[in-house]
């Protein structure tokens, strides 16, 4: 069924959004300090081509600790992606969202658009893992924060 899902989306719009995850992947990394924005681009760019099966999660929920990208750091670099490309990849999620809306059929697709223009607000601090893998962090943090008390 995911292969199925992931094709459809592919061929009726998910590869539009993709490139222009990518298309903002290459304006980061032209300017240099934008590497690092760039290279969750890329890796947001390829999750929009082939969404289902797959999340993003945020690093600090799959490794349990924070890291430079879920800290303050994070903060600031969410604040200028932001800024500078997450509203436009936002609003192109939104409208892509409404036009599967629209249809009936098309109201799965409109979904992943929506949760896509979520992760295009703030990428920095996400990660792309299959649903497996963003289950069984979810399951470790929340058995290990019923645990800390205890101790």
């Amino acid at each position: 069924m995911r292969a199925i899902g992931n094709f459809l989306w592919f061929i009726l719009g998910g590869v539009v959004m993709g490139l222009a995850w990518w298309l903002a992947g290459l304006i980061a990394f032209i300017s240099i300090i934008g590497i690092p924005w760039g290279k969750a681009c890329f890796v947001i760019g390829t999750f929009t081509f082939f969404p289902f099966g797959k999340q993003a999660i945020s690093r600090r929920e799959l490794h349990q600790k924070d890291d430079i990208g879920t800290g303050v750091l994070g903060m600031i670099g969410n604040v200028l992606w932001f800024i500078f490309a997450g509203i436009w990849l936002a609003i192109g999620h939104v409208m892509s969202a409404i036009a599967c809306f629209v249809t009936i059929i098309g109201i799965p697709f409109a979904i992943q658009h929506l949760k896509l223009a979520g992760i295009a607000l703030a990428p920095i601090g996400q990660t792309v893992v299959s649903n497996e893998v963003a289950e069984a962090a979810r399951r470790d943090g929340a058995s290990a924060h019923v645990e800390s008390p205890r101790r």
